[in-house]
């Protein structure tokens, strides 16, 4: 039984070995990725585009060819700025000198079936920047009862380097979009800043801080009522001179409100146009992180009296 297990054993690895190669001598399809990298920048020049990036590569050879691509490492491409410098901030290498670079670097039996991208473009500026604004997108969503008082940003500005028409249009540069959830301690996370075509954004990556507090509805008394459109001459006193505001706010936040946070106002103008024993008041301001401000009451009596000299 083992020597006739050693003679099949013989023969299956033997048939093996012809199928691998008749295998390995067909011609097949596949895709490399080859990095390449813009070399030989001025000081002067800021390459808005990224400088190291990859080109997909399908190439058609035999199948040992191919599994040397597939194991073999490959040394990254470059590309002159000098040589590829078209001015005005563009470079471009056409798809027929990509091809030329790539195949110096393939087997001479293996032929270029795509290149994606087909051609190699690159963009710059002499150093123009704009200092703008970082913003968060995505979805930020603390436990029940919990809500975000403050988002800080680590740094608060970058630097975006891109042609003079773009600069003027940038005003904030936004996040990747962020996913978070459920979470009720304070959030700290590193992310990237959203890629924009032809913009570069100096530093790539922040922090951000979600800040967390506990909601609760609370009241707070003496706010001033505050006349408006007043004529010289003329004095608008209320009764109450003072009144009550209902809101939702933090608890570490409503430690630190006081009345004059909130702003009250009667409109002397909407008096002339309406005139009826009470004035209706309005609530004009309130602090952020304030929710849902409403007055204890809408309309107080009033009297309109000439000031004293």
């Amino acid at each position: 039984m083992s020597r006739q297990f050693l003679i099949f054993l013989f023969f299956f690895i033997l048939s093996s070995i012809f199928w691998l190669i008749l295998t390995l001598n067909q011609a097949y399809e596949y895709e490399i990725k080859i990095p390449y990298s813009i070399r030989g920048i001025p000081k002067n020049v800021v390459l808005t585009s990224n400088e190291i990036d990859t080109l997909k590569v399908t190439v058609r050879d035999k199948g040992w060819i191919i599994l040397r691509y597939l194991y073999n490492k490959r040394q990254d491409i470059h590309f002159n700025y000098r040589n590829y410098d078209r001015g005005n901030g563009y470079g471009v290498a056409s798809a027929t000198e990509v091809k030329r670079i790539i195949t110096q670097q393939l087997e001479i039996t293996t032929t270029i079936s795509s290149v994606k991208p087909d051609k190699v473009e690159f963009f710059y500026n002499n150093g123009e920047r704009k200092r703008v604004p970082v913003r968060w997108t995505g979805r930020v969503i603390p436990e029940h009862l919990y809500f975000i008082s403050h988002v800080q940003y680590m740094p608060d500005s970058v630097d975006v380097y891109t042609s003079k028409e773009k600069l003027d249009s940038i005003q904030v540069v936004y996040t990747e979009p962020l996913n978070y959830a459920g979470f009720r301690d304070t959030l700290l996370i590193d992310c990237k800043l959203a890629h924009m075509k032809d913009v570069k954004v100096v530093p790539e990556r922040i922090r951000i801080g979600f800040y967390t507090d506990v909601l609760t509805e609370e009241s707070i008394d003496g706010v001033p009522v505050r006349a408006i459109n007043m004529p010289p001459g003329k004095v608008l006193r209320t009764f109450p001179p003072k009144v009550k505001i209902h809101f939702v706010t933090g608890v570490s936040q409503f430690r630190t409100l006081r009345p004059e946070d909130f702003t009250v106002i009667a409109d002397y103008r909407e008096i002339l146009q309406n005139p009826s024993e009470k004035c209706n008041i309005y609530l004009r301001t309130v602090p952020h992180g304030i929710s849902r401000a409403t007055l204890d009451t809408k309309q107080v009596d009033y009297l309109i009296e000439n000031e004293e000299e």
